[in-house]
């Protein structure tokens, strides 16, 4: 990357920064973001390899919106900022809330087939029509170890476990109308991130 490149992205999230603050003020001390500024910014981090400057700015994130899910690539993203700082006790639960937000997603990157099925894809991000908006690969060279890690991961018997568990509720969630079953299936699938 070229020093006008970083100079580039170093401006963009700068600018980001400026319009929040703007966001902020105009709405009285709350922030409004109808454009999802805030989802922009990992990216740029990653581009720039400052995981430091992306952890902090997914630390006040997390703080400033703490009700807010992301979206499944900010929240992948977050994955790989996570791992590139080495906070790997929080690493497993943002791989799985990354899954089950688009199950779609860690197969793009490790370019493997996806495993497709009648689960239920209550939002535009889970879609599988996502993937064509994403852009990180296990052949890019800064994200070889990220994807090793992955893939180790994926395949750890207490992930397998949750996912085809999740899998099956979703699917269950696909055909199962409003009432206790449902209530109870929504809650299973939000226990089920407490246990990875």
């Amino acid at each position: 990357m070229t020093l006008k490149q970083i100079e580039r992205l170093r401006t963009k999230i700068a600018r980001i920064r400026k319009e929040l603050a703007a966001d902020k003020k105009y709405w009285g001390g709350y922030y409004h973001d109808g454009k999802g500024l805030r989802y922009l910014q990992p990216e740029y981090f990653i581009k720039l390899k400052d995981y430091k400057g992306g952890l902090r700015y997914l630390r006040w994130f997390d703080r400033t919106f703490p009700d807010d899910s992301g979206y499944p690539i900010f929240l992948f993203e977050w994955t790989i900022i996570l791992f590139k700082t080495g906070k790997l006790q929080e690493i497993d639960r943002k791989a799985t809330e990354t899954f089950f937000s688009n199950t779609y997603l860690f197969d793009k990157f490790l370019d493997r087939e996806s495993i497709q099925s009648d689960k239920s894809e209550g939002s535009n991000g889970g879609k599988s029509s996502l993937i064509e908006y994403f852009n990180y690969s296990k052949t890019e060279e800064e994200l070889k170890d990220f994807a090793g890690w992955l893939e180790s991961f994926l395949s750890s018997e207490k992930f397998c476990k949750i996912a085809n568990e999740f899998i099956k509720i979703e699917e269950q969630l696909n055909i199962e109308p409003v009432g206790d079953k449902r209530k109870k299936l929504v809650k299973r699938r939000y226990e089920l991130l407490d246990e990875i």
